[in-house]
């Protein structure tokens, strides 16, 4: 048996923890090859196999659970480490690491990116759009940009502007259609559905009850994809409004819907409070966005950290 390096461990852990190459070189900051390369670099030094590699991604053998869970522990009082050294870094340079959903990261944030970068030029963005859920507790991202009714009590952050939902298709769906009126009335249409990855949204959950499965001609795990299928004209969807009135190819159907307006939260790990960057970068969106909430909200902490259950 070789020498294991740590370097490899480092790398094992986050395959481990994520369960796929990408996720975990997308935490790590490097590319696909060099997680791969420190894997083999370990299982040859320990001369067994870690992972078996199946479709859905990497699963731990029993030799791999064995070591992860010796390890892990060791790579969470490293994390710690490194989030409470983070917090004490009082400079306005470096990588501020964001993550959000891709329909704000490519839209919604991008006018607000672009006048922070101005104020404060030394300080790079790296922008995760995705819709996993990244834990900051594990520095895969600093600061959370996300819509919530309900923050993670381990976390602190502001909340900013509302967000609300309508009802929206194309202006080509509805060359031999006639709108609807009603909620009721969009039984007789052609529907643009979420897949199980979104299904939680307040707004799909009340359409459901409108609709059948016979009436979903697409189902799609984004906000994007449904914003895309319904300006293709495949049919009528939920959409938040700042996206479905920014096209004027499409038609506003319902209006916004008061009961399923959500808010904007900033939210960083506590230890990430005071460092420079990440306050810096929290006032100022918080001021662009438009908060209603003058003070950084401390939540208590009572929750699972690893469970950051936002949309």
């Amino acid at each position: 048996m070789h020498k294991v390096n740590w370097e490899d461990l480092r790398y094992f852990n986050a395959v481990g923890r994520l369960g796929s190459l990408s996720k975990a070189a997308q935490s790590l900051r490097v590319n696909h090859s060099t997680v791969f390369r420190h894997i083999i670099s370990l299982e040859k030094a320990l001369g067994v196999r870690l992972f078996d590699r199946v479709r859905e991604g990497y699963l731990l053998t029993s030799a791999g659970e064995e070591l992860f869970a010796s390890t892990r522990q060791v790579d969470d009082t490293v994390s710690a480490a490194s989030l409470k050294l983070s917090g004490r870094d009082q400079r306005l340079s470096g990588i501020i690491r964001i993550t959000t959903t891709d329909s704000l990261g490519f839209i919604f944030l991008q006018p607000h990116l672009i006048r922070f970068h101005h104020a404060y030029p030394d300080i790079q963005i790296e922008l995760i759009t995705d819709n996993i859920f990244f834990n900051l507790t594990k520095r895969q991202a600093d600061v959370a940009v996300r819509p919530t009714a309900s923050p993670p009590e381990n976390l602190v952050g502001r909340k900013t502007c509302k967000l609300q939902w309508g009802v929206y298709g194309s202006r080509n769906y509805f060359k031999n259609r006639t709108h609807p009126k009603t909620p009721e009335d969009l039984a007789e249409h052609d529907i643009v559905f979420v897949d199980e990855t979104l299904s939680h949204i307040s707004v799909m959950t009340w359409l459901r009850q409108y609709i059948s499965e016979d009436n979903v001609v697409l189902y799609g795990g984004s906000v994007m994809t449904l914003f895309a299928a319904v300006k293709a004209g495949f049919g009528l969807s939920p959409l938040p409004t700042w996206l479905g009135n920014s096209d004027k190819g499409l038609v506003e159907i319902l209006p916004p819907m008061k009961e399923h307006t959500i808010r904007l939260w900033l939210l960083t790990h506590p230890d990430l409070r005071y460092s420079a960057r990440i306050q810096s970068f929290i006032d100022f969106m918080a001021e662009s966005l438009g908060t209603d909430d003058a003070t950084l909200a401390e939540l208590p902490s009572s929750r699972n950290e690893d469970a950051i259950n936002l949309p």
